[in-house]
């Protein structure tokens, strides 16, 4: 489908072979390339546009605040497809290039087209199996462009060039389903191991592949790495713990948080027990209450809680409300900013709009900041460049199936980008790390407003913030937490993920880090923060989601006897797979098990 050349992202390409018979010369033909999951299977699919590009007539857009990566999909399939994204698959994907080059049509001196469109369609497209690749060949003449080896027969197919940029994307995101590793023959071509083999390799091979290698990938940016895909961090770390596969006897416990203070910088991992604790192990936790959820505070409900001036009334009694139900989507623009501390509990209608005229000032005063640097500045500038430039690529791949933030030219996109920018000017020390537009854009979705969203975006980043320091303190602080709470509820379990060298539980990492946000639905999400921003009934119950959600799964862990590799994998894929009803429920249980044996966890 033809599409506009504003604020577009380039595409990909195929170069037909002009010598040929029926290949117009010059010809580029530009289609999507996707890493889509199917009937259990990883594909590698690239379609067609429906109209062949002639070089000659690109019109190239410019980069801007607004560039932004749409989902391929005609318009008449857009419901359906977006039915099929819901029920299939088990991760969010972060990888769907579509061409956005527009072009005009080069109509021939005979009055005919190009070519006949449809059979040029169905002659380029390919769809290949991941664990049928044998090889990736890289090279670089100008742009980027990929050629891939199959394994039966051996042939190749057509090459994919990148002409402005996406490649390393691509690359990236076929990780998550595959050990790509440089040839020792060829440093161009990357070699595809299919998972057994993959596991076969030692951590001291892979620590010394810097050029696609995770490891030295996790050492500049752990971030990136891990939101490039849990499942392809998988394969490293199980490696970084067992070592070859000859090594049968298991790691002492100190060599273990040895390497993996190696592999994820900052998380060297204190074997006594984290300073505060205070446990109290006992053989018996007692029986698990059962605990009943309610339906969502409603509008009318709400109105009940604030008097003649607008101040809310018996905010204890709110926030418990709010805890055990969640909120109809009409009361969540103006609570949400109660919750988040963005409004004063106490504060009326009047100083709340006195509030509000103080905040627009303020936002716009950091906005101009960024927005009056001169492209001379920011050449110099390289903290600000390197942060719009890692924004702007967030952006375009942050909720896209959601219709706020769907489709070209969206101006949901255009204010993700602009608010984070501006956090950028509040916060310089920070800055961005990826990651952050997962947590603003459910806010912005619910606020529709540019300043509001911002200064909710502050609020929940003030809560945040350690998770994204570059010694990822809060992260370290989160995991060793976790483990001791899962401990004590557990200790069955926890011994058997211990004796799987997965004690200190690495796989909630992304759980911790953005808060459940990539392994909900977007509207889940929604109920679970607002939920947690109550503080009830304890600061730190993300963590007794958590053990929730681990106790649902620790059965089917434990009885296919696990591994490292296999529990990574396995929490991975629940990703759109979970009950944020039965998830609260059984937390709240789990909350009322402990107190009930007044056990003092200083976690909690």
């Amino acid at each position: 489908v033809p599409v506009p050349a504003q604020g577009l992202t380039p595409g990909v390409f195929i170069h037909p072979n002009t010598e040929e018979e029926g290949t117009e010369p010059d010809l580029l033909v530009s289609g999507s390339l996707r890493i889509l999951e199917k009937d259990a299977e990883v594909l590698v699919d690239f379609r067609p546009l429906e109209d062949p590009v002639d070089p000659s007539n690109m019109l190239c857009a410019g980069q801007d605040s607004s560039s932004v990566v749409e989902w391929a999909q005609c318009p008449k399939e857009k419901h359906q497809s977006h039915q099929l994204l819901e029920t299939q698959q088990s991760y969010e994907t972060e990888w769907d290039m579509l061409n956005a080059v527009s072009f005009r049509k080069r109509s021939s001196a005979r009055g005919e087209g190009l070519l006949n469109h449809s059979l040029e369609r169905s002659r380029w497209a390919f769809s290949v199996s991941v664990s049928d690749l044998r090889s990736i060949t890289v090279k670089d003449e100008g742009w980027t462009f990929v050629i891939l080896q199959q394994k039966e027969p051996s042939t190749s197919l057509p090459a994919l060039h990148f002409h402005q940029g996406g490649s390393r994307e691509f690359l990236d995101n076929l990780r998550r389903f595959a050990l790509l590793t440089e040839s020792p023959e060829d440093e161009t071509c990357l070699e595809v191991s299919t998972p057994n083999r993959a596991l076969s390799q030692s951590f001291e091979n892979l620590l010394d592949d810097n050029s696609f290698g995770l490891i030295h990938k996790f050492r500049r940016d752990p971030y990136v790495a891990t939101f490039g895909g849990l499942s392809k961090v998988t394969n490293y770390i199980y490696d970084a713990l067992r070592g070859a596969e000859e090594q049968q006897q298991q790691r002492p416990p100190e060599e273990v948080a040895d390497l993996l203070g190696e592999v994820i910088p900052g998380l060297e991992i204190n074997q006594q027990e984290e300073p505060g604790f205070e446990v109290i192990t006992r053989i018996d936790l007692g029986m698990r209450p059962q605990v009943t959820r309610r339906e969502p505070l409603s509008a009318d409900r709400w109105s009940k809680h604030l008097d003649m001036e607008g101040r809310v009334q018996d905010v204890d009694q709110l926030k418990h409300e709010v805890f055990k139900g969640g909120l109809c989507h009409a009361v969540r623009k103006e609570l949400w900013k109660f919750l988040l501390g963005y409004f004063p509990w106490s504060s009326t209608s009047e100083e709340r709009r006195c509030l509000q005229r103080v905040k627009i000032d303020e936002y716009f005063r950091m906005k101009l900041q960024w927005k009056s640097v001169s492209e001379e500045q920011e050449r110099r500038n390289s903290r600000l460049r390197d942060f719009r430039s890692l924004i702007e690529k967030d952006v375009d791949r942050t909720d896209r199936t959601n219709w706020f933030y769907e489709g070209l030219n969206n101006p949901g996109l255009t204010l993700l980008h602009d608010i984070l920018m501006t956090y950028c000017m509040y916060d310089f020390d920070l800055g961005y790390v990826q990651g952050m537009s997962d947590l603003l854009s459910p806010i912005l979705y619910v606020m529709e407003n540019e300043v509001d969203a911002f200064w909710c975006f502050v609020s929940f980043m003030d809560q945040m913030h350690q998770n994204f320091e570059e010694q990822m303190q809060g992260m370290k602080t989160q995991l060793i937490q976790l483990s001791t709470l899962l401990r004590l509820l557990d200790l069955t379990f926890w011994n058997y993920l211990e004796s799987q060298e997965s004690g200190y539980l690495y796989f909630c990492f992304r759980w911790l880090l953005i808060r459940f946000k990539r392994e909900l639905s977007f509207q889940d999400v929604l109920r679970l923060w607002e939920v947690m921003w109550t503080g009830l009934p304890c600061q730190n119950f993300h963590l007794l989601i958590c053990c929730s959600i681990l106790d649902s799964e620790k059965q089917k862990i434990m009885e296919e006897n696990f591994g490292f590799n296999e529990i990574l994998k396995h929490i991975n894929e629940l990703s759109m797979k979970l009950n944020i009803e039965e998830i609260l429920q059984k937390a709240e249980g789990l909350f009322h098990q402990i107190r009930s044996c007044k056990v003092c966890v200083c976690a909690l």
